[in-house]
């Protein structure tokens, strides 16, 4: 089976052309050598220059300021050819501290593995309870500390499928960088989307520090988190501004 092609652009005004191409290699390195023998998927990447076409059926990556310009050039939630999508937003990265690579990895890893943002893992409690558990690779282990490098660029860590199994037996690897010891467990600065079933509450947020967050506060525009609680029929495709 082919790799699935990934377009890369940049559309920031923090980042410039040459630095977020340069960052594709150690990408690229990430998921044919990291990713894709624990999950059994692999994916080719492009950098797609200012003013130049992406790859017919490719899937995009995109670099942006923040979520409100996610809005203003028109990257909303699928590809002109609805098409699975992932946006980085950078200037907010920068304002906060953050690494934009380890946000670009993270974002990429996530797409690969749950494309249409609607996979979770049920886990029941009960014959009328149970927790759905969101099916996002890098959120439970996404802090900069947790990353690594290749080639000088830092990239996130992300879990393997063993961590969404209960039954994985100690000593089965559950992340990249083996720094998780069990199944569901939330490295600082992780977290991950639940769903219990029988509640009526919706979606909800564990952290690390065991505090729950609702996913009613409002999610970034265009965010992973968002388009789990929209249903796939409002979302909105996406236009390139070259």
């Amino acid at each position: 089976m082919p790799n699935i092609q990934v377009s890369i652009f940049n559309r920031s005004t923090v980042l410039t052309d040459s630095e977020v191409k340069a960052a594709v290699p150690a990408l690229q390195t990430q998921v044919h050598r990291d990713f894709a023998p624990p999950w059994g998927i692999d994916a080719d990447l492009r950098f797609v220059p200012r003013g130049k076409k992406p790859a017919p059926g490719s899937w995009w990556l995109v670099f942006l300021d923040n979520s409100d310009q996610a809005g203003a050039l028109g990257y909303h939630d699928v590809t002109a050819n609805e098409l699975p999508l992932g946006k980085v937003f950078a200037g907010t990265d920068k304002q906060y501290g953050n690494q934009w690579t380890v946000t670009a990895s993270h974002e990429l890893l996530e797409m690969l593995a749950d494309p249409e943002i609607n996979l979770s893992v049920f886990i029941e409690h009960g014959d009328t309870a149970g927790r759905l558990y969101a099916y996002e690779t890098a959120d439970p282990c996404e802090a900069d500390s947790d990353g690594y490098k290749i080639n000088g660029v830092l990239v996130s860590d992300f879990v393997y499928p063993a961590w969404f199994e209960p039954s994985s037996k100690p000593g089965t690897q559950l992340d990249y960088r083996k720094l998780i010891k069990k199944p569901f467990e939330l490295r600082p600065g992780g977290y991950v989307g639940y769903f219990d079933v029988s509640s009526g509450s919706g979606w909800q947020q564990l952290n690390a520090k065991k505090k729950k967050a609702s996913y009613a506060m409002r999610p970034h525009v265009g965010s992973r988190r968002e388009r789990r609680r929209t249903p796939r029929d409002q979302w909105l495709k996406s236009t390139t501004k070259g």
